[in-house]
C-alpha cells in the first residue's frame, strides 16, 4: 500500500508547493493548469484505448458535455457552479450510455470510424443549437468560489485542477488493479478467452467507455470555470485526435502516461507557437502542424511504447519474488461433482460454415470420473466441437448437455457457470499482465466486488482470495518461480501450462484442454500427465484435444476419433491403437 501511496503524496507536495514558489511566472501556471485538463482526459483514454484496446477519436465531445452543462445550468438558471458538477458528470455519462451502446457492438477500424462520426456530428450540434450560443457559445460562467474567495485567476483554479487529476489518477489505478481491472485488461487480446472465464465483455466494454467519458465531462467542467466561456471549438474532431495522441506519447497502458503525455504535448505546442514565427519571421504558423507531428512521430520511435515505461525502465524495479499475502480460501464452486453418471453429452452435434461441414453428426459423452482424449488428424473439427461445447460457435444442429440440461445456443458466460472450464488451441493470455494476473482472471466469476468498490479499494478481502487462489493453481502446475513475470515473456509450453492454471480456478467439474501438450518437453508431458491424472482421481473429468499418441494412449480412459468432422471410432486406447478405420485416417490407405 505504501508503494502506491507515497509517490503519488510526494507528487501532491510538489504540484501544491509550485504557485507558492517565488518567481514563478504566472504563465506557467496557465501551462500547468492546460496540462491538468488534457491529463483528465488522457487518463480516461488509457484505460479505454490503451488498457482495454477500444480506440476512441471523440472524447473532445464528452469535454463539450460536461462545459455546456455546467455553462448553461450556471447562466440561464443561476445554479451554483458545484451543484452543478454530478449534473455534467451524469450528462457525460449518459451520452457514453447511448453512444457505447451503439459504438461498442463495432469491432476493428469501425470501431475508430464510428467514434470519429459521433465527434463530429456533435461538433457541429453543439454549433447549431441555439440554447447553447451556436458557435459563439455562452459566456459569463461564473467562477468557482468557496464561499468569499472566487477562483478568477489561473493560480487559484490551479488547485481544484490538480486535486482532480491525483484522485483520478488513484482511482484509475485501483480500478485497474482488481478483479474489474484484469476483465477491461483481457479485451485487448480479443473477446473469446474472456467471456470463456464468466466477464460480460459487451458490459466491460461499456464501463469503460462511461468511466472515460465521466472524465473527460468533469475535464469540460473545469474547463469553462477556467475559461469562463464555452463555444464548439475545443470540442472539435480535431482536439479528439489530440487526446489521442496524449495518451500514446505518455504510455497508453499506464495511468500517469496520461500525465506526463498531456505535459509532453502541452508544451512542445507552447514552444512551437513562441518559437516558430520568431526563427521564420512570422511565417511559422503554416509549420507548427509538421513540425509537431515530426517531433511526436521521433518521440514515439525512441520509446514505442510511449515515454512513461521508457522513464520507469531507468528505475529500480520492486521485489518481483512477491507472493500474494495468505488469506480465506474461495468457496468451492462443485463440491458435488456427480461422482457417478454423464456429465457432458454431444448429441449429433453439427457445424456448418456455409457449404462446409465442420463437425458432422459427432455424438460422444464424457463420464465423471474420467479422461476422454478428442483425437484426428489436421482439421478433422477438434477445436470446432470444442467451440460448440463451450458456447463459443453456436450449433447448426443437435444438442449439447451438461448434466442432462441443454446448454445448445447458450453463450459463453453461462457454460462456465456450470463449472466447464477450457484452454485454447492458440494460446489467449495477456502478454504484458503477469502471470497471477492472466490465472486470477480464471476466477472472475468467484469475486463479488465491483467497479466502484474497487475504485474506492473496499474490494481488498474480495481481491486477496482472488489472488491466493491463483497463487494455488500457479504452484500446482509447477510454475511458482514464474509467478510475477509477464506472461509474454514465457515459452510457448509455460504459456499453455498457465492455461492450464486460469482453467483450474474456476474450480471446473469438467476441464477442456486444447492440445495441452503442445511445446513441452518429455519431463514436461510427465508431469502434465501426473497433474491430470491427479485431477480425475480428485473428482475432475477432462476432455482434451492432442496430437501426441504416446502422452494419450496413457493418459486417456477413452478416445473419440473424428476425420473431416465425422466421429469415426470411439474405444479404449488399446481398440483405437487397432482400429484399421483409425490407422488410415493416420497414415492413409496403403499403411
Amino acid at each position: 500500500m505504501t508503494s502506491r501511496i507515497l509517490p503519488i503524496l510526494v507528487f501532491a507536495l510538489v504540484m501544491a508547493t509550485i504557485p507558492f514558489v517565488p518567481g514563478v511566472p504566472p504563465f506557467w501556471i496557465v501551462l500547468l493548469d492546460n496540462i491538468g485538463l488534457a491529463a483528465l482526459v488522457a487518463m480516461g483514454l488509457v484505460l479505454l484505448t490503451g488498457v482495454g484496446g477500444l480506440t476512441s477519436f471523440g472524447q473532445a465531445a464528452f469535454c463539450g458535455f460536461g462545459a455546456y452543462t455546467t455553462a448553461y445550468l450556471t447562466t440561464a438558471y443561476g445554479m451554483s457552479p458545484w451543484l452543478t458538477l454530478p449534473m455534467s458528470l451524469i450528462v457525460s455519462g449518459l451520452a457514453a450510455v447511448l453512444l457505447g451502446i451503439i459504438t461498442m457492438r463495432l469491432s476493428g477500424h469501425y470501431l475508430p470510424l464510428g467514434t470519429i462520426a459521433w465527434g463530429i456530428s456533435l461538433f457541429y450540434l453543439f454549433s447549431k443549437l441555439e440554447f447553447l450560443g451556436r458557435n459563439d457559445g455562452i459566456s459569463g460562467i461564473p467562477p468557482l468560489s468557496i464561499g468569499n474567495w472566487k477562483m478568477l485567476d489561473p493560480g487559484s483554479i490551479y488547485f481544484p485542477i490538480w486535486i482532480a487529476v491525483i484522485i483520478c489518477a488513484l482511482l484509475s489505478m485501483n480500478l485497474l488493479d482488481s478483479r474489474t481491472g484484469r476483465a477491461i485488461r483481457a479485451l485487448r487480446r480479443g473477446h473469446i478467452a474472456a467471456e470463456a472465464f464468466g466477464v460480460q465483455t459487451a458490459r466491460a466494454k461499456l464501463l469503460v467507455f462511461i468511466y472515460a467519458a465521466v472524465l473527460a465531462g468533469l475535464s469540460g467542467w473545469l474547463y469553462a470555470h477556467f475559461q469562463r466561456a464555452a463555444n464548439p471549438t475545443p470540442f472539435g474532431p480535431h482536439l479528439g485526435i489530440e487526446y489521442l495522441f496524449i495518451a500514446v506519447v505518455g504510455g497508453a497502458g499506464y495511468v500517469w502516461g496520461g500525465v506526463l503525455g498531456a505535459a509532453v504535448v502541452v508544451i512542445l505546442k507552447e514552444v512551437l507557437q513562441s518559437y516558430l514565427p520568431l526563427i521564420f519571421g512570422g511565417g511559422g504558423g503554416q509549420l507548427e502542424t509538421i513540425v509537431f507531428g515530426i517531433l511526436l512521430v521521433t518521440l514515439l520511435q525512441l520509446a514505442p511504447t510511449g515515454m512513461w515505461p521508457w522513464l520507469t525502465a531507468w528505475l529500480p524495479s520492486g521485489d518481483s519474488r512477491k507472493r500474494p499475502a495468505p488469506a480465506d480460501a474461495l468457496p468451492a464452486r462443485n463440491d458435488h461433482r456427480p461422482d457417478t453418471g454423464v456429465l457432458l453429452q454431444v448429441d449429433k452435434a453439427r457445424k456448418q460454415f456455409g457449404g462446409v461441414v465442420a463437425v458432422n453428426d459427432v455424438s460422444f459423452n464424457v463420464q465423471a470420473r474420467e479422461i476422454v482424449a478428442l483425437i484426428g488428424p489436421n482439421g478433422a473439427g477438434k477445436s470446432t466441437t470444442f467451440n460448440l461445447i463451450t458456447g463459443v460457435l453456436a450449433a447448426t444442429a443437435g444438442k449439447v448437455a451438461v448434466l442432462g440440461k441443454s446448454v445448445s445456443g447458450a453463450p459463453p458466460q453461462e457454460i462456465v457457470k456450470l463449472g466447464i472450464a477450457r484452454t485454447f488451441q492458440h494460446v489467449k493470455l495477456v502478454p504484458d499482465m503477469t502471470v497471477l494476473e492472466n490465472v486470477a482472471l480464471g476466477a472472475h466469476l468467484r469475486g463479488r466486488s465491483g467497479a466502484i468498490a474497487s475504485m474506492l479499494r473496499l474490494d481488498r478481502a474480495d481481491e486477496a482470495k482472488l489472488l491466493a487462489e491463483a497463487a494455488k493453481q500457479i504452484e500446482r502446475v509447477g510454475l511458482g518461480d514464474q509467478m510475477n513475470q509477464l506472461a509474454g515473456s514465457l515459452s510457448l509450453g509455460q504459456q499453455r501450462i498457465v492455461e492450464i492454471a486460469r482453467a483450474l480456478c474456476v474450480d471446473p467439474m469438467l476441464l477442456l484442454l486444447d492440445e495441452p501438450a503442445a511445446g513441452l518437453r518429455h519431463m514436461e508431458k510427465q508431469q502434465l500427465a501426473s497433474l491430470l491424472r491427479q485431477l480425475r482421481d480428485g473428482g475432475m473429468s477432462v476432455l482434451l484435444v492432442e496430437h501426441d499418441m504416446g502422452f494419450v494412449m496413457n493418459l486417456a480412459n477413452r478416445i473419440v476419433v473424428l476425420d473431416f468432422g465425422t466421429k469415426i471410432a470411439e474405444g479404449t486406447p488399446a481398440d483405437i491403437k487397432t482400429n484399421p478405420d483409425v490407422i488410415k485416417a493416420y497414415l492413409g490407405a496403403v499403411a
